[in-house]
């Protein structure tokens, strides 16, 4: 029967989301969200809101992106269809991990799911055209708190799967942390 499985991660509290699908004649079915599953790694996520985003291009950024406190938000981050290179950045800093990034492709196909904490800024980059993002939170979006770091700071060296991304405004004009 389906199940959900969940990998910790080289960055403390990141955490993979692995499916385990059941496949007939009639298509697949296959879980994504487990609480208790979760709770079994010392997290528990009250989804309070849920978002989408859909991204006609390739190559489409978004990120990197955050709540400040006290409106810090964990997300529970999986691709609908298409394909993403999803990232995570520590960006907690009394972590011995700061600084650090994990990145993992989330696609429609692998049914993945990445689960980021409090402390870490998120983004990918749509790696195949009409890829769409399901986004759970635990807290609501508040505008005042929403801030972000650049997609390219050297600072953090993500290695991205392209170099000039179609990217908002607001993304292109954050400035480097150093």
């Amino acid at each position: 029967m389906a199940g959900l499985t969940a990998e910790s991660t080289p960055l403390p509290g990141l955490v993979l989301l692995r499916p385990t699908c059941h496949t007939d004649e009639r298509g697949t079915f296959f879980r994504s969200f487990c609480r208790d599953t979760l709770a079994e790694h010392g997290i528990y996520f009250e989804v309070t809101q849920c978002s989408v985003s859909s991204n006609v291009e390739k190559h489409t950024l978004r990120g990197m992106h955050y709540q400040c406190a006290p409106y810090a938000e964990d997300k529970l981050v999986r691709c609908t269809s298409g394909a993403i290179y999803d990232v995570a950045l520590d960006l907690r800093p009394e972590a011995p991990t700061h600084r650090q990034w994990f990145s993992v492709e989330l696609s429609e196909q692998n049914g993945l799911s990445l689960y980021i904490p409090k402390g870490f800024a998120h983004g990918f980059c749509s790696i195949e055209e009409h890829s769409t993002v399901l986004y759970y939170m635990n807290e609501n979006y508040c505008p005042e708190a929403a801030a972000g770091v650049r997609w390219d700071d050297e600072a953090f060296g993500i290695s991205w799967p392209c170099t000039s991304p179609q990217l908002s405004p607001r993304d292109a004009s954050y400035p480097n942390v150093v």
